[in-house]
């Protein structure tokens, strides 16, 4: 289950050391855990790291599939997620160790800066090859942090991007080596933790009203 730790100023919230898919109680923890950055005070900045193969690999599947009849709200649950981590008032960085799909990436997007493994490991959003199609909140979110044309691929041919090709698509801001992801991470969020509070919140939700309106849709989630 995912842990918080505090680095100085930067709160490094690990999501877990397995596929870290979104199970609804992973889900509450990492919202306990958001909780916790945004009620500190004074100067900070927040991690998003996990340790192992996979950074996330998205929805968890086979929880929803047995529970089909908590569809509605466990899709809400995630929107509120990603459209929480897009607004939070703190800069945040999402530290890229290892397979970044479905969810897990559009979790990554939601953050302000990706820092990738160079040499190993996928960023992907495969939601075409395993047939499940884009929530309007989740395109939205998608297309507001892509390129236009980095988004048509990613999102129409689910290609796996490894982290040269991330960077080069402006998929992720940075790429570095096995044990110099968190730490880079960690430094660039350390540099940017004065920029915190109400104004760069009112930032955020200005910049990204459109996405953050569909993702927050009630209505939306369920199309």
């Amino acid at each position: 289950m995912p842990t918080l730790d505090r680095q100085d100023d930067v709160f490094v919230l690990d999501i877990g050391d397995t596929e870290n898919r979104f199970h609804p109680d992973w889900i509450v923890s990492v919202n306990a855990a958001l909780d916790e950055v945004e009620r500190a005070e004074g100067p900070r900045a927040l991690v998003t790291a996990a340790t192992g193969k996979f950074f996330s690999n998205g929805l968890d599947l086979d929880w929803l599939f047995a529970h089909t009849d908590q569809y509605p709200a466990y899709v809400t649950s995630v929107h509120d997620l990603l459209a929480r981590m897009l607004s939070l008032p703190v800069i945040t960085v999402a530290a890229l160790q290892g397979h970044t799909f479905a969810a897990g990436a559009m979790l990554s997007l939601a953050h302000d800066f990706r820092v990738m493994r160079a040499d190993r490991g996928y960023w992907c959003l495969p939601e075409a090859d395993i047939d499940i199609a884009f929530t309007p909140g989740m395109s939205a979110l998608i297309q507001a942090r892509l390129t236009p044309q980095t988004a048509h691929e990613a999102m129409t041919t689910a290609r796996r991007y490894g982290g040269h090709d991330a960077l080069a698509a402006a998929v992720v801001d940075s790429t570095a080596d096995e044990d110099a992801v968190r730490r880079t991470a960690v430094e660039i969020a350390r540099t940017q933790a004065g920029k915190t509070g109400p104004t760069l919140g009112t930032i955020k939700s200005r910049m990204y009203a459109s996405a953050l309106a569909t993702l927050r849709d009630r209505d939306a989630a369920l199309t």
